[in-house]
């Protein structure tokens, strides 16, 4: 099982339109993928068509020790499983302060589940700040994505998120890596975004060799900027739902086809042509 936490201290960078489209496009593929809601917004559960009102279980529930992560995961699509979060998810933060092993609730609670279903992938979809939210997901995933804006200032931002996966990875879990970048809202075309690409690209190429992120890869796909991924969460469905055939739906049928080539070691286009 690929436990992947999509994170970015920054918001507005594509993080949960590519745990959404990253985890509906592994489904489809065939693998058996669970996504995690863990911010309190709950936009990667509205954007697959689930909303916590009522009666419904929350990720929340399972950090306040009321119920399991099968009790609060709902099948939404074929292969595809979300653990909804509402805005009580925004109370743990207090709630866990003083709390015994607190880093390490959502770890606890995916090895209790792995127990009872197996699943080929995790996508945890966390909050855009560094809260025990966040820290639950690092502590608990094997690898880091990180969706990023090739922009000056984002590009400023990354050595904050690799310090804070280099904390976790000395205190917390050791296991940790940053394995993948996604530039999103992509401009093709722009000289602005070639240059920041080329920089992180000699960044990544400079960095010290033990370091979590030192084996990081630049991810092939380019996520442009594309409407319809702006339109489909209002639909409650994926972009590969929604519009399959859209600009954005091939960019990140592309990047699922790069992480699944992981899986045997073969580029992308290998991976499509075994397919």
């Amino acid at each position: 099982m690929r436990t992947i936490a999509i994170m970015n201290q920054k918001g507005g960078v594509g993080k949960t339109t590519t745990s959404v489209n990253l985890a509906a496009g592994l489904a489809r593929a065939g693998r058996r993928v669970c996504l995690i809601d863990l911010d309190p917004q709950a936009h990667a559960s509205i954007h697959l068509g689930v909303e916590a009102t009522g009666t419904v279980d929350t990720i929340y529930q399972v950090f306040a020790g009321a119920r399991t992560l099968e009790q609060v995961r709902q099948m939404v699509t074929s292969n595809l499983w979300v653990a909804p979060a509402d805005l009580d998810l925004a109370a743990t933060e207090v709630e866990l302060v003083d709390a015994p092993g607190r880093e390490y609730v959502l770890r606890n609670a995916l090895q209790a589940a792995a127990a009872e279903e197996k699943f080929d992938y995790v996508v945890m979809d966390c909050p855009p700040s560094l809260s025990v939210l966040t820290i639950n997901a690092l502590s608990a995933a094997t690898e880091v994505f990180i969706p990023l804006q090739p922009h000056f200032f984002a590009l400023q931002g990354l050595s904050k998120l690799f310090e804070t996966t280099a904390l976790v990875t000395r205190r917390l879990n050791r296991q940790l890596r940053v394995s993948g970048i996604v530039l999103c809202l992509y401009e093709t075309g722009t000289r602005l975004a070639a240059d920041v690409t080329d920089d992180l690209m000699r960044f990544l190429e400079a960095s010290d060799p033990q370091a979590p992120w030192a084996h990081a890869r630049v991810f092939d796909s380019r996520i442009r900027r594309n409407i319809k991924l702006a339109e489909a969460p209002s639909f409650g469905q994926s972009i590969f739902d929604y519009d399959g055939s859209s600009a954005g739906a091939k960019d990140y049928g592309s990047l699922v086809d790069e992480v699944l080539a992981a899986e045997a070691g073969l580029t992308a286009p290998e991976q499509r042509e075994a397919a």
